[in-house]
């Protein structure tokens, strides 16, 4: 605020970071040699975009300055970092790329399924257990993870074209995605349903 920057041009810049984890992610398999330093870059770009969500909301709220398409520009940076991050996870070395565009539908059907609720009137619902922070927390611990170990220690199913560690880390965020879709359209359809009576 001191410097005079503004809630929407943070977002833009969550929108950024989230794209630069990504192509971080997606390097790991183009420049295998270097794949540990692309991993620490995707984890750190994963964080500052989470950073940037966090600090544009508190921007908007202590200056009081309101912006009429604030709410798009809280909202769809998020999606297009979400989707990036992940199909940028689903390109990188041991992951599987049709993994990382099933990741990103899921979440963000998550967050439609919220902007949902809040448009019909039962409130935003941000339960869990694979909303946005959690999702991020898991390829972040995974990226760090990847960076840091020997790649004998990292977890791989089905030998050496089977399952490693970036597709294990995708396939449980689409399960856990489709467990906070049901959630959250079960907690909306109940609100809906106590309001109407």
């Amino acid at each position: 605020m001191a410097h005079g920057a503004s809630a929407n041009a943070i977002s833009l810049w969550s929108m950024v970071a989230g794209g630069a984890a990504g192509v971080a992610f997606a390097a790991t398999a183009w420049w295998p040699d270097a794949a540990r330093l692309w991993w620490l870059l995707g984890a750190v770009m994963v964080q500052l975009r989470l950073l940037c969500n966090l600090f544009d909301g508190m921007v908007a709220t202590a200056s009081g300055r309101q912006s009429a398409v604030g709410e798009l520009y809280n909202e769809v940076p998020d999606r297009v970092s979400d989707a990036a991050a992940l199909v940028g996870l689903g390109y990188a070395a041991g992951g599987m790329s049709w993994l990382g565009y099933l990741a990103a539908l899921s979440a963000v059907f998550t967050a439609y399924i919220r902007a949902m609720g809040k448009a019909t009137g039962a409130g935003s619902d941000f339960r869990g257990p694979m909303a946005k922070q959690q999702r991020m927390f898991l390829v972040t611990a995974a990226a760090v993870y990847a960076a840091l170990t020997p790649r004998e220690w990292q977890p791989c199913l089905g030998g050496e074209h089977g399952w490693h560690l970036p597709a294990l880390v995708l396939a449980v965020v689409v399960v856990g995605s489709v467990w906070t879709s049901v959630r959250r359209l079960r907690g909306i359809a109940i609100r809906l349903r106590e309001a109407q009576q």
